[in-house]
C-alpha cells in the first residue's frame, strides 16, 4: 500500500467502482445511474469554468449535468483513479480522465485531459459522491 491509497482495502475497491460507474453513466448519457452516485447535499466545483462556479444540491447537480450532456455528442469518456484515502466513512480521491467528444459547431474532435479532487461520504453502507472539484490540465 502506498501514500496514495490508504484505509480498507474492501472501501478503497467500493470507491473506486463509484468512479468508474461514474464514467460508464457519462459515456451512456445515463442520467439516472449518473444521479444515484452523490448525495443530497452534494458540490460540483467547476469553477474552472467561471460562468458555472460551484454547484450545490443534487437537484442542481443534475439539471446541470442534464443540460450540458447534448453539448457533447459522441462523448468517450475514461476515468483512472490516482489517489484514494480512507479515514472512517468519509474518504477523498483524486481521479483523472481523458474525455474526446465532438463539438456541435464545428464537428471536429475535442479532446481534454482534466482530473476531479473528490470527497466521499459512506451511508448506509454505500459510498457517495459529496464534492468534486474539477481542474482541465489539457484541452485541444
Amino acid at each position: 500500500m502506498t501514500a496514495n491509497y490508504t484505509g480498507p482495502l474492501e472501501d478503497r475497491i467500493a470507491i473506486r467502482e463509484v468512479l468508474e460507474t461514474y464514467a460508464d453513466a457519462v459515456n451512456r448519457v445515463d442520467e439516472a445511474l449518473w444521479a444515484s452516485l452523490w448525495v443530497e447535499d452534494c458540490h460540483w466545483d467547476l469553477s474552472h469554468y467561471p460562468e458555472l462556479g460551484v454547484v450545490s444540491g443534487k437537484t442542481a447537480v443534475v439539471d446541470l449535468w442534464r443540460g450540458a450532456m447534448p453539448l457533447y455528442p459522441k462523448l468517450s469518456f475514461i476515468m483512472t483513479p490516482g489517489m484514494i484515502q480512507v479515514d472512517g466513512d468519509t474518504a477523498v480521491a483524486r481521479a483523472y480522465f481523458s474525455e474526446v467528444y465532438e463539438e456541435p459547431d464545428t464537428l471536429k474532435d475535442k479532446r481534454a485531459r482534466a482530473c476531479y479532487n473528490d470527497t466521499l461520504v459512506k451511508r448506509d453502507g454505500q459510498w457517495f459522491l459529496k464534492s468534486r472539484a474539477f481542474t482541465i490540465i489539457h484541452q485541444t
